[in-house]
């Protein structure tokens, strides 16, 4: 089967998809295009413009049995560009959507990225979702949106999307349930491009947290959290991981502050053993992000030995029992309290995610993308 595969906002989540995704059929003819994962308002309008009139256009006009693409793909208007590809089944991968993403402050409001959404859902045949919320809150958020519309709103088109959708997560790389560690002679690294200087006592709690340091992971949260375990005298230490930005909010330099003696890592980590060492060498991986759609990093902390503490909110309960959610920020501090007396034990709670593996999801992978019902010709 000759496959295209269309990535338009390459991120580091979609890219590790679409890797995974061509690794577990190899027996597939691949060809795969990619655009960076910057300049995204212009990026998203335009990557159909791009592609159609682009290096790729040739690429795109050759004939093909199926084709999949990111929900960043403006796939009704590269349909247009592209005639020769109206009538090939086409599956959409949705990572996200932009009807649940929390607003920053001073972003410029357009409904322009929603109305994307609808109509790369109208235009694929197929509409994968990486967790319920996913699928939940883009229907809820367009039919929300059609009723903003002043008049000649079609009726039928939730109940279409809804029709032709289904939940498929990203599956998780078999090698991260089989990875061997190793305690001996394990670094604290980047505290300051320094290694921790401290003890690290085994009474002592181990947190770790990692994301964007964008506006939507949470940082004012997290801040709160460790202002109140270090109110209840909670012996605890902190990796506080992800890449940093000029516009990062400020929260994040008042723990570096606040916290400076409880740091073990802080800043981006760019080996990824040395990362997933990090994680291997916590007891908690906390999460304080206003949304989620699948949390990869969270579920790459649970295999690597973590106990996740995670909202109660967005995707989260699809995935991690009741005891492993917070409702509120003293919630979270009571229950990161309990971690703490469970570790000075040595042990601690464990969520089981093989059923997320490839080697379980593969064959879902492969009915969904195989459906009978996207090869009738149109």
């Amino acid at each position: 089967m000759k496959v295209l595969l269309l990535s338009a906002y390459d991120a580091d989540s979609h890219k590790r998809w679409r890797k995974g995704l061509v690794a577990a059929f190899p027996e597939w003819q691949w060809t795969v295009l990619t655009l960076p994962p910057r300049y995204f308002s212009w990026r998203i309008r335009g990557n159909s413009l791009s592609w159609a009139r682009g290096e790729a256009a040739q690429i795109l006009k050759q004939q093909w049995d199926l084709i999949v693409a990111t929900s960043m793909t403006d796939l009704s208007a590269l349909r247009g560009l592209v005639p020769e590809i109206v009538g090939v089944p086409t599956v959409v991968y949705f990572h996200e959507n932009q009807f649940a993403y929390p607003v920053s402050s001073g972003a410029f409001q357009s409904i322009e990225p929603q109305l994307l959404n609808i109509y790369t859902a109208l235009a694929g045949d197929l509409l994968l979702f990486n967790s319920e919320y996913n699928r939940r809150t883009l229907i809820e958020g367009a039919a929300k949106l059609l009723k903003r519309f002043p008049d000649h709103v079609p009726v039928g088109i939730c109940e279409e999307i809804t029709s032709k959708s289904k939940v498929l997560p990203v599956p998780l790389e078999d090698a991260l349930l089989t990875q061997e560690y190793t305690q001996a002679d394990f670094c604290w690294g980047h505290r300051w491009g320094q290694g921790y200087q401290g003890e690290v006592s085994e009474d002592t709690l181990i947190i770790s947290w990692a994301a964007r340091w964008e506006y939507d992971k949470g940082a004012d949260r997290l801040l709160q959290i460790l202002r109140g375990l270090k109110e209840k005298k909670v012996k605890f230490l902190l990796n506080l991981m992800g890449q940093s930005f000029r516009n990062s909010p400020k929260e994040f330099e008042q723990i570096q502050q606040e916290f400076s003696e409880n740091l073990l890592v802080m800043g981006y980590v760019e080996s990824e053993s040395l990362y997933r060492q990090t994680l291997h060498n916590s007891h908690v991986f906390l999460s304080t992000a206003y949304h989620e759609f699948q949390g990869l990093a969270v579920m790459e902390a649970v295999v690597a030995g973590c106990t996740p503490l995670v909202p109660d909110e967005q995707c989260y309960p699809e995935f991690y029992p009741e005891w492993f959610r917070y409702s509120e920020v003293e919630d979270a501090i009571c229950k990161l309290k309990n971690l703490a007396a469970i570790a000075n034990f040595g042990t601690s709670r464990q969520v089981d995610l093989t059923r997320l593996s490839w080697g379980r999801i593969k064959n879902e992978y492969y009915h969904s993308l195989s459906e009978e019902r996207l090869y009738i010709v149109k």
